[in-house]
């Protein structure tokens, strides 16, 4: 049913994206960059997984100089986690392949440098996971096939229609729970809930922006104002 809800998304933020500019006020945009993440209840640390964050963007300014602004992004996202030891032969590799669809409420700075906080629904479409030994690490539920998380960002006008974003996501619901069993210690176990936790650097280029400097239009004009 969950992954039913994806093709309207697509379908709904296309529209907002293409539609003519002079009859609406939405500005289209895309994203493209890496996701640096970690989970959170694994027992392994450190941003050592790196994965595509990429996929289309409408955005909607509104308020008095149209410095604050609603967002809505379908993104394909991986996620995961990564480990290799340098003292011992431990190899673990989780992937974690999403949808996600955040809404993200926005405030922008003399349109030069901009801060948002959101939610954010991601869609579980794939995931692979090597193998411990049983003795280091037991899943003892499935993966959940959707995530909802809370995140953050800054990005900065790098050049014309062009931003760089920097932005952190973590979980606020458990993705599975797993038990470790210490092979020295017989008897010793002790159960975490794992959760994702991601930082994302991104590049994003807005197609029908106002430019710094830019005078405005009067309305009737068909100007899409920032």
């Amino acid at each position: 049913m969950k992954k039913q809800l994806l093709l309207p998304a697509l379908i709904i933020l296309m529209i907002l994206v293409l539609r003519p500019t002079h009859a609406q006020r939405f500005l289209g945009g895309i994203s493209v960059g890496a996701n640096f993440t970690q989970v959170d209840g694994d027992q392994f640390y450190g941003f050592r997984h790196v994965g595509l964050n990429i996929g289309p963007m409408a955005i909607l300014p509104f308020g008095k100089n149209k410095n604050w602004s609603v967002s809505m992004e379908l993104l394909y996202s991986q996620k995961g986690s990564y480990h290799k030891g340098s003292t011992d032969s431990t190899y673990y590799r989780l992937n974690l392949d999403y949808i996600d669809i955040p809404l993200m409420f926005h405030f922008t700075d003399k349109k030069i440098i901009s801060a948002g906080v959101g939610i954010c629904y991601g869609q579980l479409i794939n995931k692979s996971e090597s193998t411990l030994p049983d003795s280091i690490m037991v899943p003892n539920s499935n993966f959940l096939p959707y995530d909802l998380s809370a995140l953050g960002e800054v990005s900065v006008r790098l050049w014309n229609r062009l931003w760089i974003n920097v932005r952190y996501q973590y979980s606020m619901m458990n993705l599975r729970t797993v038990t470790f069993k210490d092979p020295n210690i017989q008897g010793d176990t002790w159960t975490r809930n794992q959760y994702n936790n991601v930082i994302s650097l991104r590049l994003t280029y807005i197609f029908n922006q106002e430019l710094p400097g830019k005078p405005k239009k009067a309305k009737g004009d068909g100007e899409v104002v920032n």
